[in-house]
């Protein structure tokens, strides 16, 4: 027998009750089963796409784009609200980049998104033209037909909504799609409120952090400016800081460290080592290198001795037209610098243990004359390490970059040098630039 035949029902005294007829709906049931199988299978693959998007604007656009294909939606649109109910961002698909700028607006909550926004729940409309709520199209918006609108809530919070016009097979969007949608939704208003988290974290770490950053002294001379860059990862906030102290004998002490870890702890270890590096500094006036031992010895016998780099400098006038770097390292990044004709280097030298290693072992010290109008670098490793990129390569790069700028003001220097390792750091970042004047002696 063929399959025809069997579709056909020849068989159908044999089946008893059941008949032709009956076989027909268990087969369309089956095919039902199936499609919805194969639609809870895309859904899936859906939100595994979206969790593992780590930018919200990126996640956005997945999920428009794959809820447009599972309910076949010609159009879509995410739409995020603000606390007050205004619209603050639009992600769409289905619409051309040309046609999104001719409409150059955000949409207002008003008409049909204004019930979809106050009823807070599913809304579909098999005519959008002849719902009394319509109130026209915006100049050059595509002209739709049929619309399927769903609320983003997270816990009775609206945070947007997501919205789908014209199934591309015709016909209106069912009940079916509905869910599916709904669904997606949630995952959408998930993925807002993280995002807004995140933001008020980030804000409040970095405020604390800043908070416990020194401001520049009057230098005497000397130009001076300081940056700092939380890390893009959460928490975002670490042991890495600057300083500048003028100790009593007239002389600038410049110091740059990072302390091991990246969390709340850490920013509380490099606040007491900041503090007690202040002191000793203060009270020593000696070599550079005496100052990190003793500073070593004392964390070792009061906190057990936590694990950090640090570089510290004395920077005085030395002649008419030059100054004298004298400087000891605690296994950091050497300092960069840059003359006036655009010759950057570093100053290589014997980078000494961390703190925290052997408190019993010296350290050496280090000088070398600097010529006048040179600007000098003082930096933390988040400047020059990227992922999958040797440090090498990244203070190759810094190099480049601060011989390009050495012609700016020293704040701007700063600023682009920041800007040009991109809008993301692996690690946050501090950064203490210098320009060397001529001496007080050539001023007067």
């Amino acid at each position: 027998m063929s399959e025809q035949e069997r579709e056909n029902g020849a068989y159908g005294d044999d089946l008893g009750p059941l008949g032709a007829e009956s076989v027909q709906r268990m087969r369309a049931g089956l095919r039902q089963i199936q499609e919805l199988h194969g639609r809870m299978g895309r859904l899936l693959d859906a939100f595994l796409a979206i969790s593992s998007e780590l930018e919200l604007n990126q996640a956005l656009h997945t999920i428009v784009e794959v809820s447009a294909h599972l309910v076949d939606a010609r159009y879509g649109a995410l739409g995020v609200l603000d606390e007050h109910g205004e619209f603050t961002d639009l992600v769409t698909y289905g619409v051309a980049d040309d046609v999104a700028d001719e409409i150059g607006r955000m949409p207002t909550a008003h008409g049909l998104l204004a019930e979809l926004v106050s009823r807070r729940r599913p809304m579909r409309v098999d005519d959008v033209t002849t719902h009394p709520a319509f109130r026209g199209y915006p100049t050059g918006h595509p002209v739709m037909r049929t619309l399927l609108g769903v609320p983003v809530m997270v816990r009775g919070t609206a945070y947007g909504n997501m919205y789908f016009a014209d199934k591309r097979g015709g016909g209106p969007f069912t009940d079916d799609d509905e869910h599916l949608i709904a669904a997606l939704a949630s995952a959408a208003g998930v993925a807002i409120e993280n995002a807004r988290l995140y933001e008020r974290l980030r804000r409040a770490a970095e405020t604390f952090q800043r908070s416990l950053l020194p401001h520049l002294p009057d230098m005497r001379g000397l130009r001076a400016c300081a940056r700092y860059r939380p890390s893009s990862a959460v928490p975002p906030i670490g042991g890495d800081w600057y300083d500048v102290v003028m100790l009593p004998d007239g002389v600038a002490c410049l110091v740059v460290g990072d302390v091991m870890g990246h969390d709340v702890r850490s920013a509380v270890v490099m606040s007491q080592i900041s503090n007690m590096l202040r002191v000793i500094a203060w009270e020593q006036c000696s070599p550079p290198s005496r100052i990190l031992d003793r500073l070593d010895e004392v964390l070792h016998a009061l906190h057990g001795g936590p694990m950090a780099t640090v570089l510290l400098a004395r920077l005085e006038e030395h002649g008419d037209r030059e100054w004298l770097l004298r400087w000891s390292s605690a296994g950091h990044p050497p300092p960069l610098l840059v003359t006036e004709d655009g010759t950057a280097s570093y100053l290589r030298t014997d980078g000494g243990h961390p703190l925290g290693v052997a408190p019993e072992l010296s350290r050496p010290d280090h000088a070398q004359v600097l010529p006048a109008r040179s600007t000098l670098l003082f930096y933390t490793d988040g400047l020059v390490e990227q992922p999958g990129e040797g440090i090498g390569a990244g203070m190759d790069d810094l190099a480049a970059a601060a011989s390009a700028l050495r012609h700016l003001p020293l704040e701007e220097m700063a600023d682009r040098l920041l800007a040009h390792r991109g809008d993301r750091f692996c690690d946050d970042v501090a950064l203490l630039a210098l320009r060397l004047d001529e001496p007080a002696s050539l001023r007067s």
